[in-house]
């Protein structure tokens, strides 16, 4: 079993810097992808990034790509993404997911995780 906890989230404005951070507990971090989704409202929940085991991989959602950067910390168990140049259609709720595989395919779908946070609001305001 593992628990994510998403914190980092906020109000910036337009063309501002937020950096999220997701804690798992449980063991084997190291041996999860771990994913950052989101979701606005009335919209369904969107891939962001993910990055793979040892986070020699990362893969991003176009939207975001040049803007953001995921990363992870296996000794805190902790993955992070940086979103810099926000826009105020990056206002949504992100959530933290988590699979255990060392698969290098797919990893975009919502139905791929077994794990989720509770998620973290970000508000961009032009």
């Amino acid at each position: 079993q593992v628990q994510l906890v998403e914190s980092g989230g906020g109000l910036v404005q337009a063309g501002g810097s937020l950096r999220l951070s997701c804690a798992a507990s449980g063991r084997s971090f190291s041996s999860y992808r771990m994913g950052w989704f989101r979701q606005a409202p009335g919209k369904e929940r969107e891939f962001v990034a993910h990055i793979n085991w040892s986070g020699g991989r990362t893969v991003y959602a176009d939207s975001v790509k040049g803007r953001f950067t995921i990363s992870r910390d296996n000794a805190k168990n902790t993955v992070y993404l940086q979103m810099n140049s926000l826009k105020p259609e990056d206002t949504a709720d992100y959530y933290c997911a988590a699979v255990q595989t060392r698969s290098v395919v797919a990893g975009t779908e919502p139905y791929e995780y077994r794990y989720w946070g509770q998620g973290t609001q970000v508000t961009v305001s032009s």
